[in-house]
């Protein structure tokens, strides 16, 4: 059994909620994907030696590297230290962490009948129960400074990753099962949704205050693809996990990222989640002007621009800020940050977030 929310310390800081709603907020609220990664030197330094996995399966160790990023930086969220892998490891596949390769199955899925080597069946309180067991005590340990964003990867980034077998530029043996054997591909996709949906009620049920949906493939499908074998799954989670919180009077609010997804960002915008994510390649002004006030917006800085002098991330920062508007926005980068940053410029884009929109809220 959880903690219920009545045992949670008080959130003293709500600005990132509000502005998922929509709601003013006195300066815009900033966090970044990756926040907890190995830009940090301690963050390096805990990780040393250990095994991935075994680090996410560790609910003590999930929460000190999710706090590490908080201790350096005002950042206005949290997001759970885990991987979107966590999910093909409950349904039964071999997941490693190679170094200097990344995540990589010895085994990936390579005919439709490999669909029943998959569990039909997932308990996802027994497989994924740790990452639950990591949020409860995060929640706890943040002492209501911040709420905590929990996470999911979306159906089709998944499917990608166990036909590719790891990373991809082209994603072509995956693409392959859409074109080949789209009914297999389809059956997956639902399978896959089905213990995402679950996986979402569990995070939130053990303390996530607000859930994000990686869509990280999305760059690699066009339009007609992106409808038939993405769109529809990430419609059904948002939809699937909003009427089961409804029944229990929760309001957890939504963020969709698609990376590389531009050209779904009407059709994302309607598509029951509260917040869109967007990466670097989308202008501000027209991203707004493309999804009519309908929903918040995320992101959207290249993550890139953190090598820039700090007087050059602060302008940068400004101009983002005056393309977005200060209110239904969340500052954040438009991918994770990357190990070589210097954390000072970390701190330097925080820093001007808060004071530039700051200085927009007094205009």
């Amino acid at each position: 059994k959880y903690c219920s929310g009545l045992d949670f310390p008080k959130l003293k800081n709500d600005a990132f909620l509000r502005a998922c709603h929509g709601q003013e907020t006195n300066h815009v609220p900033v966090w970044c994907m990756r926040q907890a990664g190995r830009y940090l030197p301690e963050f390096r330094e805990f990780r040393a030696g250990k095994d991935f996995f075994e680090t996410c399966r560790s609910p003590a160790a999930c929460c000190e590297l999710t706090l590490q990023p908080l201790r350096r930086f005002p950042f206005d969220a949290a997001i759970i230290f885990s991987d979107i892998l966590v999910i093909p490891q409950a349904m039964g596949m071999d997941v490693q962490m190679v170094a200097g390769k990344g995540p990589t199955f010895p085994e990936p899925l390579k005919e439709p009948e490999d669909l029943l080597l998959l569990q039909p069946k997932v308990d996802v309180n027994k497989e994924l129960g740790y990452v639950f067991k990591a949020i409860t005590l995060t929640r706890h340990k943040l002492d209501g400074k911040v709420p905590l964003i929990g996470f999911t990867g979306a159906p089709w980034t998944l499917m990608a990753y166990m036909i590719e077998g790891g990373g991809s530029t082209t994603h072509s043996k995956a693409k392959r099962w859409l074109y080949r054997h789209p009914e297999a591909s389809h059956k997956l996709l639902k399978m896959l949704t089905d213990v995402i949906v679950v996986y979402l009620l569990g995070q939130v049920a053990a303390g996530a205050q607000a859930l994000q949906v990686f869509e990280s493939h999305a760059g690699c499908l066009g339009p007609v693809e992106f409808q038939e074998f993405s769109l529809p799954y990430l419609r059904d989670i948002a939809r699937k996990v909003k009427d089961q919180l409804k029944e229990s009077g929760q309001d957890v609010p939504m963020i969709v990222f698609a990376k590389d997804g531009h050209y779904g960002l009407e059709d994302l915008s309607q598509s029951h989640y509260e917040v869109v994510g967007l990466d670097w390649t989308i202008d501000p002004r027209s991203a707004r002007e493309r999804t009519g006030g309908k929903v918040s917006l995320q992101g959207n800085m290249d993550p890139c621009a953190l090598y820039a002098p700090k007087e050059r991330i602060s302008e940068i920062v400004k101009k983002m800020l005056e393309g977005f508007g200060t209110r239904g926005y969340i500052a954040n980068l438009g991918h994770g940050l990357y190990p070589d940053m210097d954390p000072e410029n970390v701190g330097a884009f925080v820093e001007a977030v808060h004071t530039h929109s700051r200085h927009l809220n007094l205009k």
